[in-house]
Order: structure tokens, then sequence, then C-alpha cells
């Protein structure tokens, strides 16, 4: 007999990633029985959302939000939030009024492991997850005697173009049809319109870029001479924002670019890469360039405009980031990482604890099988294979993540709850056994 496992579920979407990801996994959750309703903040949000009856458009001044989304979840009877991040203003608030109200909470975020996996957890992503309490120990006796599924680390993003496309197409969306959201303040520093052209701008001068890049990668590679790698992410983004104690990204090269200069052999050379996604609002080149001369490293620091990661740690000495999910792919190739942020790797015995000069000098090598476990933890519970743009990778992540909503446990508890579960069987056998034993030698000497 055919079970609706969503009936009595009330779920509610917020802000999503751009695209018509949450319209699709919405559709998917009312063939379960659920209910699915999307709170909208501006046009792009409508845009994607084409149940047009379970829309409602949220258009009033931020500081009424709370007040809203509490008479919202009266209204509908919701039991579930569903958030793309926990950091930006509406989530951060979104949040506060879940936990009181005792909502559960899923939260999707770009791949801990990228580009073939999405995170979805409960209750929060990056340093609000779960896994910043877990320490390697309750990983391991999580993972138990379960055999290791560890594919080889990606050597690339995914689905950029989509990912790209859908965002200048969002951006579009409230620039040119936001009439009603009049209250709408959007969560970066910069005007839509600015980053509207960003977007397009980025879009446009991909085939350039790549030309330059590989250049400059083939340049790198040929020189022979040994090198450190340093992995910029976006000013703007969350994990970098919430999660670290750094104003800038310029701040972050200055620190990496004076322990270079202090503690790094003179023959040792320096590499910034930037994401993928850095679409020049913050001028990278031109920073990293003053910041060499003031330190005497001119000739020794290099910069490249995203690219594949992989070729470029396969040579590298080490790698630099603040918290990165890429820094996982330096910890897979047993390389030395230092890290200035909350990240969810950045664990004893995985991470350097060293200041960044006596880093650069004799970087700490990490414990590689502790990370392969702590990787494999994260394959078997949060990491779903699929994207949120390519319509393939939606479909592939669709197949596995609706169920994962669904159940009772949240992915980490579904494998440490069970493995906790067996322990204790186990351990209450032992007593057992060796209370029998106790018996037994007992009636022998009577």
């Amino acid at each position: 007999m055919a079970t609706n496992l969503g009936t009595g579920k009330s779920f509610l979407f917020l802000k999503g990633p751009h695209g018509p990801f949450f319209g699709q996994l919405a559709r998917m959750l009312r063939r379960t029985g659920a209910q699915c309703h999307r709170v909208g903040f501006n046009a792009g949000d409508r845009a994607f959302w084409r149940h047009r009856s379970s829309y409602i458009a949220f258009d009033q001044p931020l500081e009424d939000w709370p007040a809203r989304l509490v008479q919202i979840v009266h209204t509908l009877g919701v039991t579930d939030l569903v958030l793309y991040g926990d950091t930006r203003p509406v989530h951060a608030r979104a949040v506060e009024v879940a936990r009181d109200l005792s909502l559960r909470l899923h939260v999707f975020e770009e791949g801990y492991l990228r580009p073939y996996w999405v995170t979805y957890e409960r209750g929060g992503s990056n340093g609000n997850s779960r896994l910043m309490q877990l320490d390697l120990t309750r990983i391991r006796a999580g993972l138990g005697a379960r055999p290791a599924v560890l594919p080889e680390a990606p050597d690339h993003w995914g689905d950029m173009r989509e990912h790209i496309f859908y965002g200048a197409l969002y951006h579009w969306f409230v620039m040119f049809a936001n009439r009603r959201y009049r209250h709408f303040q959007p969560h970066r520093d910069i005007p839509v319109a600015r980053e509207f052209q960003l977007y397009l701008n980025r879009l446009l001068l991909m085939p350039a870029h790549a030309a330059s890049r590989i250049a400059a990668t083939r340049a790198i590679k040929r020189s022979g001479f040994p090198y450190h790698l340093v992995l910029l992410q976006l000013e703007h983004d969350a994990s970098f924002r919430a999660h670290s104690p750094l104003a800038s990204m310029t701040e972050f090269i200055a620190r990496v670019t004076k322990g270079f200069a202090t503690g790094a052999p003179d023959h040792h050379h320096l590499v910034f890469k930037a994401h993928p996604l850095e679409d020049g609002r913050v001028p990278l080149a031109r920073e990293i360039a003053r910041l060499a001369r003031e330190n005497g490293l001119a000739g020794r620091v290099h910069f490249l405009r995203g690219g594949k990661l992989a070729r470029l740690l396969d040579g590298a000495q080490s790698a630099v980031t603040v918290n990165s999910t890429a820094g996982q792919q330096a910890l897979w190739r047993g390389l030395p990482l230092a890290t200035f942020g909350a990240a969810i790797y950045a664990k004893p015995g995985l991470v350097s604890r060293q200041p960044i000069a006596e880093f650069f000098a004799d970087p700490a090598r990490p414990d590689v099988e502790a990370y392969r476990d702590f990787r494999h933890f994260l394959l078997a519970t949060s990491q779903v294979a699929g994207g949120f743009y390519a319509a393939r990778a939606r479909r592939q992540l669709l197949r596995r993540v609706t169920d994962m909503m669904l159940h009772d446990l949240d992915p980490y508890d579904s494998l440490l709850v069970p493995a906790a579960r067996a322990a204790a069987a186990g351990a209450a056998g032992t007593a057992r056994d060796a209370d029998a034993a106790r018996r037994q030698q007992l009636r022998l000497v009577k």
C-alpha cells in the first residue's frame, strides 16, 4: 500500500539558489502529500516560482518580517522552513522564529565537497553546522565498520555557465520588474544594477579569462619553482562574512603576503587563485601586485582567475584559505593547510595551527587517514549528489534529497544514532556474556 510520507507536513520556502530548483523541489514534495508555499522578497523570487497560488509576496520593511513570518506560520500551519544559506538578514531572523516556534529547519548550501555534491543539513550550515561540534572521535564512531566510499577529488566546478546565467536572469527581474517590492534591500553591499552588470560581464568575458588563465597556469607549472597556493573566496560570500574574523579579502591577502615574506624560503613563490565566480567587484589583481611590492616580493607572487584547482594543487607545497570548501581538496592530497576562519573541516590533526609565517617556513602536514574518515562521513550524511543549476544535476539531486527532508532524523543522526544504538547493544551483550560467565564459574566452584 502506497504511503504519502509528506501528509501533515507544511513546508515554507524562503530565499533559494537562483533558478528553478526550489520550485521543482516543492513540486516533488507535494507529490508526497505535503503542502508547500514560498515567500518571495523580490521579482526574481517570483519569476522562478511557477505555482502562483502558493506564492506569498513580502513587500514590507525588513523590520516587519519576523512578525509577518509568525503570522504566515500560524495561518498555514507551517511545520518546516526551507532556506538556502542561513546568514542573510531575512534568513537569520527566520532562524530565530523557527527555533521559537519549534519548526524543523532545512538548510541547503553549495556542497562542502564541490562540484558534484550539494549540502543538505538541518539547523544551520557552514559555521552554524552541527559538524562544528562533532569531533573526529565521534565521527569515526558513527562510521563504524561501513565500507569507505571515497570518490576522487573533483577537478572542476561543475555547472558554471548555468550558475552565472541564472544569476544574471534573477538580477534582471529585480532591476526591471521589482515595482511591487519597494522595500526590498539586497543583502549585498552593491546595488542590484551593478550586480547584474557584473554577472553579464562575467558571462561575456569567460572566453578571454579562460585563455589568460590557461596561459598563466601553464607558466606556473613549467617554471619549476616551489609554490604555495592561496585559495581566495568571494568577499560577499556568507562563509567569509559570517564565519571569519577578517573584514575584507584585501586584509586576508595582506596577512598572507606578509607572512610569506617573513617565513617562506627566498626561492619559493606564492600563487593566489581567485574564486571561479569572482566578478571583479574587488580589484584583486591590483591589490595583490601592490602588496607584493610593499613586501619585497616582486616577481614571486602570481594571480590566477579561477580555473581547475587540481592542476595547481598537484604541484603545490601547501595551501592557505580563510574557510573555503576548496581547502578539502588540499587535505585529500595530504597537503599542509592553513585557515583563517571557522570551517567544518578545521579540526585538530587536519588543519595547521601554526602562525602563518611559521607555516610558510615549515608547514605541518595533516593526518590523511583522519581526513579520509571525515570525508567519508560527509559523503555518507550531508553531501547529496547533484547540483542546483544544470537540469541534469537538479534531477539527480531531487532523486535523493526529497526523502532526506521527510526523514525523522537529520543526515548526521541518520548515521550517528544507529551507530550509538549498535554500540550500546554490543556493550550490553558483552556485559550479559560476562555475567553469564561469572555465574557459570560460581556453579563450577560450588
